[in-house]
């Protein structure tokens, strides 16, 4: 006979958003209980965010040291692969998810592990290594299931064992080459640290440059550092066949080329978590991004008891705006349990995610770091706003003493209209800093009139800020 629990609020998916939505609904004072499948603190945790930015990190390091005059005499030899995966390792917590567990369980969250699955209206069943568990829920179920790999149909490459993210950000050794297919965000990052840890790395892609759907100079500004770190990039082709051949893989690309590698990493993008979790029961169509309103409420389903927030959803697939999203769907849980309906609460209220709608902040953590923030120049063009647009390349005072001949750029959006700002983009060392300051300016829609008044401090980088308004006409 299965057993029967009842909660408030079940929440299935126990990486870093759903952890949020759990925490944020029991300090809320409402009973949670939290399901994972594999482990607690999910890929951000193990196979994404923290380990990948700890590989790059030595490699950043080493290169800002010898930007530097006087820094740069005192370096001597190349990156330490070995410590630098040790160091990994450490921020991956060596793949064990004890500390994790213990901090649910310390916040007030019961956690199960198991395979979850919808059964119905507020119904979940658990199937794990001690059999089968229900989950009834009083209030709401959040799904936080994340998103998967998406493999392309390339000929021969499920003979290959590709790495997916997963074995790029958690590999023991450094392969003697590495071909990369997909030069968006986990591609260039992955290219770059597995470059500067000594593998002869090609990086392939159907565009023109690396990250493109980004301004055009991001792109060209990573293409040159991916070159000054001995990348090879193939773009504007794509991956035709793959075979399998002793000592690693044989690749043949759209243009009639071919060349081997000892592994092939495909990062071609990720479909959201939403297959065999029972969406059919509730009427929804399994293996597609749920559509939600800015509540975190799922759309197409009767009751108001359905929330989904992060990579599962069709809203901006990050981290840390899926833990936002995670916070306002648990706010929304916490006052409908206290009998308040606040799904029609106004724009930019803690109930409403209107930051996924032109307020992203996202960084690439490149060398040079990418970081950005709202609408793209032809983002904006697309959308209807009169805009203004200025470039700037990053040659303040701040940026000159940071690295002797520092590189990098910056573009401000302006909404032409209001006198406000709708997006900005940094291109160059360090530049991730930055990216609050950009956020403030598009989230408070700061006037420009007032955002001059916000003096930047002498000699920081921030300096930009000062150029790109001068530059403007203030």
């Amino acid at each position: 006979m299965t057993e029967t629990k009842r909660y408030d609020v079940v929440v299935l998916g126990g990486g870093a958003v759903g952890e949020n939505a759990a925490a944020r609904c029991a300090s809320g004072g409402l009973s949670v209980v939290l399901v994972e499948t594999d482990r607690f603190g999910g890929e951000c945790s193990y196979w994404a965010c923290m380990p990948s930015k700890a590989l790059l990190r030595s490699g950043h390091a080493l290169a800002a040291a010898r930007r530097v005059g006087g820094a740069r005499e005192a370096v001597s030899g190349d990156l330490d692969a070995n410590e630098v995966l040790r160091r990994r390792d450490s921020f991956a917590s060596h793949w064990n998810d004890s500390g994790q567990v213990d901090w649910a369980e310390g916040a007030g969250i019961e956690v199960v592990r198991g395979n979850a699955h919808l059964v119905g209206n507020r119904a979940v069943e658990v199937r794990g290594a001690e059999g089968a568990l229900r989950l009834d829920a009083n209030h709401a179920v959040v799904l936080c299931t994340g998103s998967a790999p998406n493999l392309p149909p390339v000929p021969g490459l499920d003979q290959v064992e590709p790495w997916t993210s997963r074995e790029a950000t958690s590999a023991q050794r450094v392969p003697s080459s590495l071909a990369v297919l997909g030069a968006g965000v986990v591609g260039v990052e992955m290219a770059q640290a597995w470059a500067r840890l000594g593998s002869e790395v090609t990086l392939i892609d159907t565009g023109s440059r690396p990250l493109h759907g980004m301004e055009e100079f991001v792109g060209e500004l990573v293409a040159q550092g991916l070159r000054e770190d001995g990348v090879h990039l193939r773009t504007d082709t794509s991956l035709s066949r793959v075979t399998p051949e002793e000592g690693g893989v044989r690749l043949e690309l759209q243009d009639g080329s071919s060349f081997s590698a000892q592994r092939l990493l495909v990062a071609t993008g990720r479909r959201p978590g939403t297959e065999e979790i029972g969406l059919e029961t509730v009427g929804l169509r399994p293996g597609e991004p749920l559509s939600v309103d800015d509540h975190g409420l799922v759309r197409g389903v009767d009751g108001r008891w359905l929330f989904v927030v992060g990579d599962a959803t069709d809203q901006p697939r990050l981290t840390h705006q899926g833990k936002y999203a995670a916070r306002i769907a648990a706010d929304v849980i916490v006052a409908a349990a206290d009998g308040t309906d606040v799904t029609g609460a106004a724009d930019w209220s803690t109930y409403t995610a209107t930051a996924n709608h032109g307020a992203v902040p996202q960084v690439v953590f490149t060398d040079p770091e990418v970081a950005t923030v709202g609408r793209t120049s032809s983002q904006a063009e697309r959308e209807g706003y009169r805009t203004s647009t200025v470039d700037l390349e990053l040659t303040v005072a701040g940026a000159v003493l940071h690295a002797d001949g520092y590189r990098g750029s910056a573009r401000m959006v302006v909404d032409e209209d209001r006198k406000v700002v709708l997006g900005v983009t940094f291109v160059g060392q360090d530049v991730a800093e930055l990216l609050h300051s950009a956020t403030i300016a598009v989230v408070a829609e700061v006037p420009l009139e007032r955002l001059w008044h916000a003096v930047p401090p002498f000699p920081t980088i921030s300096e930009v800020w000062l150029r790109l308004l001068e530059n403007y006409g203030m």
